[in-house]
């Protein structure tokens, strides 16, 4: 069973963070006009706010890192920092990133008071071996047993009968714990990269880090403890030491059947969260005292959680809003349009197969959209063994039906113009000797400005991550030119490896299988 003395403490200390809201709430909010936001985007905010907990900074407190050997050098440096607390969300460690796991032990060790709170995915952290992230975390729970908190997150899709047939290596599929959060005391970084030496040196991802905020750091940590609450345990085994066990802390809900549990948490928790926002937005015309988003109030970041799982769609609600807010900004189409000057809305997936109430926003808006895709060269799975090394023909079959949707709608936007035109543009990322991983989207007001908000975190934007995945993903929208110009630079560097899409050549690279079809058929919903 479990044992109840530890599961009282994480419950006691999960009720106190939940007891703090109400206090936090009872601070005065800070009232924030969205007058110095760009016209295009003001009313998205200011409607994302009555739905989204929101909180303000100051964009010296942003950075953008553009390479994954920063982000690696970059976390590294946190956890050495780190005095009172230290919280990594990811799918799963490397069991070859000795060089991060000895960092945590140095920083347990000179700081006593330190206490660490890693959320993983179950499924992916227990494959059957030596290498497996339980196995390697095995030493560490061991040393510190009480200052070190492993939570393994299962997803409740995979059940009954079908539970005991699908192998190890498969049972992702039916869904995993996707966040990828790293925070030490009050410090950020959030991306949507792993915890594996391939996402430190070669496979390309966003890398936003957020330094000494406290507020949005709480929100980071307190959304982890929630999740706690309907995961796993791992702790060393009793009866041997080189074993461990996983522990499960409710006994009224059987971990098969978490739905029910886990909606009710995360939507108490991103309720309590908005009721006590620290920022409260309201438009130009309200009257009303408030402060001008400049200075020290000139970033706003909302958290957005989509878990479809357990029927919560904070970011299908985030991004429908979004694109209608920015076709409603748009003047009546004339019959004969000169150059286009509206909103120009960059998309990238590493895995593109969007999500089909997100193909229909895209291609329904009246906006200018690039897409980013992998080559299936820069497919983690390109090249694999068995099933896996089908994945890539797989993602090739979504972009040909999206691209043939687009043409349908006369969306197209051709490769060859030289002019940005109202429609949908793919091109695929390639980069010798790496991989690609980056998803996201930026909104430039204009095709000639910088970036004024920009979509990040762990969501693909897939059906996967809308259907099967828990995902946190951030909106973040900003006034300052500076990280309006930060911003430009990361997606204009992702988008210095693209090229033409040639998902409809003939050569063998972008050969599609009859075998790939009929699989898309059956788990087109898990890729």
């Amino acid at each position: 069973m479990f044992n109840t003395a530890r599961n009282a403490l994480l419950h006691s200390r999960f009720r106190v963070c939940s007891a703090l809201v109400p206090i936090a709430a009872a601070q005065r909010p800070r009232n924030i006009s969205t007058a110095p936001f760009d016209p295009t985007i003001r009313q998205f905010l200011v409607k994302l706010a009555e739905h989204q907990p929101c909180f303000s900074m100051s964009s010296s407190s942003v950075s953008i890192l553009h390479e994954p050997r920063l982000f690696y050098q970059t976390l590294l440096s946190m956890i050495r920092k780190a005095r009172h607390r230290l919280f990594l969300s990811s799918l799963y460690i490397g069991s070859e990133d000795i060089e991060l796991i000895d960092a945590i032990y140095t920083a347990l060790r000179d700081n006593p008071t330190l206490h660490v709170y890693l959320h993983l995915d179950l499924n992916r952290s227990t494959r059957p071996g030596p290498d497996s992230t339980a196995r390697v975390l095995l030493p560490l729970l061991q040393k510190h047993p009480d200052r070190v908190h492993v939570y393994l997150f299962r997803s409740p899709k995979l059940k009954g009968i079908l539970a005991r047939l699908v192998p190890p290596r498969f049972n992702e599929g039916w869904g995993t714990w996707h966040p990828k959060i790293y925070g030490a005391d009050d410090s950020l970084v959030i991306s949507g990269a792993n915890l594996n030496t391939s996402y430190f040196t070669n496979r390309q991802d966003r890398y936003l880090q957020f330094t000494d905020q406290s507020r949005l750091a709480d929100y980071c940590f307190g959304f982890l403890q929630a999740a706690s609450t309907f995961s796993y345990n791992l702790l060393p085994s009793p009866g041997s030491s080189d074993d461990y066990v996983l522990q499960w802390p409710d006994a009224m809900t059987h971990p098969h059947r978490i739905e029910a549990k886990a909606r009710q948490a995360l939507d108490t928790f991103q309720r309590n969260q908005r009721l006590a926002s620290p920022a409260h937005l309201h438009s130009p015309a309200e009257k009303t005292v408030s402060y001008d988003a400049g200075g020290e109030h000139d970033v706003l970041v909302f958290p957005v959680i989509q878990a479809g799982q357990f029927d919560i769609r904070e970011e299908e609600r985030c991004l429908g809003l979004l694109f209608r807010e920015l076709s409603a900004q748009q003047p009546p189409q004339l019959p004969h349009p000169t150059q286009y000057d509206g909103p120009m809305v960059d998309l990238t997936s590493g895995y593109f197969a969007l999500y089909r109430p997100y193909q229909q926003a895209v291609i329904n808006s009246r906006l200018a959209c690039r897409i980013l895709a992998a080559s299936p060269k820069a497919n983690g799975f390109y090249a694999s063994k068995g099933f896996s090394g089908r994945i890539p023909e797989a993602y090739t079959l979504f972009e040909r039906r999206f691209m043939a949707a687009v043409r349908a709608a006369g969306k197209g936007w051709p490769q060859d113009s030289s002019d940005v035109l109202e429609g949908v543009q793919l091109s695929e990322w390639e980069r010798k000797g790496w991989t690609y991983h980056a998803k996201g989207i930026w909104v430039r007001p204009t095709p000639s400005s910088t970036p004024a908000l920009t979509l990040f975190g762990s969501t693909n934007l897939n059906s996967r991550s809308a259907n099967l995945d828990t995902e946190l993903s951030f909106v973040l929208a900003t006034t300052s030119p500076a990280l309006r110009q930060r911003l430009a630079e990361e997606v204009d560097g992702l988008r210095a490896h693209a090229r033409t899409w040639r998902g409809e050549s003939n050569s063998e690279e972008r050969r599609v299988r009859l075998g790939t079809r009929l699989l898309v058929g059956v788990v087109g919903g898990m890729l």
